[in-house]
């Protein structure tokens, strides 16, 4: 399939490890230029420095208003223009923890990062996005954004609130082509999910469940944002081997 990336400037929010780091190695390795924002200076710098001249790294916090605005603007400066957004950064935040344990600071926090995040990313990349020809958001949202796992009500119910900032942001862009999707992934392996699942150095080897790679989600986010998925808008890619379609009926 041709996906037509090979003229597209992108941004992508937690660039430095996981999803967002295979989505920006996967972009570059489509011809594209791409920005790269996390709040990991040595990380990212050393990401940028890899993947060579077509990339560029902005260190900023996506909760910081004032940082994404300026993170946004010297991308955009640096490669003229803007056309697709990914919004990758995000945190687990209290994992197995029971809701009245679960302290106000860590609930903000999450909810900071995973949904006020990419709020910010679309609200000063919009200006923009309206000036290109082919301008697409995707964010990444969960399986949680439908289906509840037990101690993490904090990510649940943030990822919950990606996927209707999904169809919302789709909804108010539509006026200006901008078109927003959303990938909704079950485990991935990435050092977040390794550390709150407590898996060793040899990964999700013997784990009796299935378990996608990052670079399996940025295929996922490149379709959705590139020109082949023109019709395709407000809607939330689920990748989860198919588990969201099975029912509980015990029989």
């Amino acid at each position: 399939m041709e996906l037509r990336l090979s003229t597209a400037v992108a941004v992508v929010t937690g660039a430095a490890s996981g999803i967002g780091r295979a989505c920006a190695r996967a972009l570059i390795g489509e011809g594209a230029r791409v920005g790269l924002i996390d709040r990991d200076e040595a990380a990212g710098s050393a990401l940028a420095e890899e993947l060579g001249p077509d990339a560029l790294f902005v260190a900023a916090d996506v909760t910081d208003e004032g940082g994404m605005r300026s993170a946004v603007d010297t991308i955009a400066r640096r490669f003229d223009g803007l056309d697709i957004v990914v919004g990758c950064a995000g945190i687990s935040g209290p994992f197995g923890r029971p809701v009245d344990e679960i302290a106000l600071a860590d609930w903000n926090a999450v909810l900071a990062v995973n949904v006020t995040g990419p709020f910010l990313i679309v609200k000063h990349a919009l200006r923009h996005l309206r000036r290109s020809s082919m301008p697409a958001v995707v964010l990444l949202a969960s399986d949680s954004s439908f289906v509840a796992a037990p101690g993490m009500v904090p990510y649940n119910a943030s990822k919950g609130a990606v996927l209707q900032l999904t169809r919302a942001l789709s909804v108010d862009l539509a006026i200006d082509g901008v078109r927003v999707n959303c990938v909704c992934p079950s485990v991935v392996d990435t050092p977040m999910a390794r550390a709150d699942l407590g898996i060793g150095p040899n990964g999700f080897a013997a784990a009796d469940f299935p378990v996608q790679t990052p670079d399996e989600v940025a295929r996922h986010v490149l379709y959705l944002a590139s020109p082949a998925s023109r019709p395709v808008n407000g809607q939330a890619l689920v990748s989860d081997f198919g588990y969201l379609a099975r029912s509980s009926f015990p029989a």
